[in-house]
């Protein structure tokens, strides 16, 4: 039998996932300005629109179990703006390669802890963590790029290895700040570290011959 996921636990993981849809949309914002026309710069701000909803359903938990959103998510406003500031985008094929690359690495990791928790925390993290309509987007411009020009397809690749360095440092930025309730849920009940980071690896690889990158 599960040991009950501690309060404490659950309040850390949803202020660092409410902090990473507030960032989300911040850099979805900035992102679609990079758009090469209407149309993408519209698509972006709307799926920008949808994080901001994201965030409020987070925020609106947290206050529901007795702690102030701002008060949780300080601990994780520096790693997290530390990965954002050390990837910024220089062109619209570099935006929505680190949105389905690096983003799509931390909603595997964070699903997998959110597998853990009780309802109806599970399910909210789940549901605003499987938004895949940027992913979808993100994957269909890097196809139609590469299909444009094959020497597209090497210089993303190397982005998208820089891009998963980057946020494996940021993992490790991002459990020093962690107060240990969040350490201890990974932990929890001898969860399988290592296996975890397999799967993590080996749906990167799939996510990258999707998009037609090398891994």
């Amino acid at each position: 039998m599960s040991a009950p996921t501690t309060p404490e636990a659950v309040v850390d993981l949803l202020g660092l996932v409410a902090y990473g849809e507030l960032l989300a949309f911040d850099r979805m914002a900035a992102d679609a300005r990079l758009a090469p026309d209407l149309r993408r710069r519209a698509a972006l701000s709307e799926m920008a629109a949808a994080e901001i909803g994201n965030y409020r359903r987070l925020a609106d938990r947290l206050a529901a179990l007795g702690a102030l959103p701002d008060d949780v998510m300080a601990p994780y406003v520096a790693p997290l703006q530390a990965y954002h500031d050390s990837t910024e985008p220089k062109d619209w094929l570099e935006a929505v390669t680190k949105a389905y690359v690096g983003d799509a690495i931390t909603d595997d990791f964070l699903s997998g802890i959110a597998d853990t928790l009780d309802e109806p925390d599970r399910q909210l993290v789940l549901d605003v963590l499987h938004e895949s309509r940027y992913a979808e987007f993100a994957a269909a411009e890097m196809r139609a790029a590469i299909e444009a020009d094959p020497r597209v397809a090497n210089r993303l690749s190397m982005w998208a290895r820089r891009l998963v360095g980057e946020a494996l440092s940021q993992a490790g930025r991002v459990a020093a700040a962690d107060r240990g309730a969040l350490t201890a849920l990974i932990a929890r009940d001898g969860a399988d570290v290592p296996a975890m980071f397999r799967r993590l690896t080996a749906n990167h690889t799939a996510r990258m011959a999707a998009a037609g990158l090398n891994n």
